[in-house]
């Protein structure tokens, strides 16, 4: 009896933390997020996975393997960082919400039956980039400073730097001073 009296005790007062934080985030940031997030300290996250000072990763976010990321960059709820083959992300980045940046794949792995290793190669985005919601980056492409990339877009090659690429497969779209 005891212990369900300190469960139950336990409960409440979670439950009330929870409405005092929801409560102070839509105050102070007019906003309403997942519990998790407000459990959580997206710095916090991005110092424990040793990322550069000012740098911002929401809880929802998976990152695999050897990730570096700059200062002052911005991760996205439920974003992919894979960098099982190598991932470096710059400063004074914004990667949205849902973007997948990966440095593998599995294709001939799948398609020869297991017969084949999986696929690796260092996947980059320079300092000063932009990519927008649910867009997918492929293993070894390099995204160059000053490059934006519009929502929803599949990048699957390299693009020099300063321009806005978008589209499935992505295509430059302008390119900027």
């Amino acid at each position: 009896m005891a212990l369900r009296s300190e469960m139950v005790s336990f409960a409440k007062l979670l439950k009330r933390f929870f409405r005092v934080q929801r409560k102070r985030m839509r105050e102070q940031f007019r906003r309403v997020l997942p519990s998790n997030e407000l459990f959580t300290d997206r710095w916090e996250k991005a110092r424990f996975l040793g990322f550069g000072k000012g740098t911002s990763i929401y809880d929802s976010a998976t990152v695999l393997g050897d990730v570096e990321v700059g200062e002052n960059t911005w991760i996205g709820p439920h974003t992919i960082l894979d960098g099982s083959g190598g991932l470096k992300i710059g400063s004074n980045c914004s990667i949205s919400a849902g973007v997948q940046i990966y440095s593998h794949d599995s294709v001939q792995w799948a398609t020869s039956g297991g017969g084949e290793p999986y696929a690796y190669a260092e996947t980059c985005v320079a300092d000063n980039c932009f990519i927008g919601p649910n867009s997918v980056i492929s293993k070894g492409v390099v995204l160059h400073e000053k490059t934006v990339v519009g929502a929803n877009s599949f990048v699957n090659k390299s693009f020099g730097p300063g321009v806005t690429i978008a589209g499935n497969p992505a295509v430059i779209i302008e390119k900027i001073n």
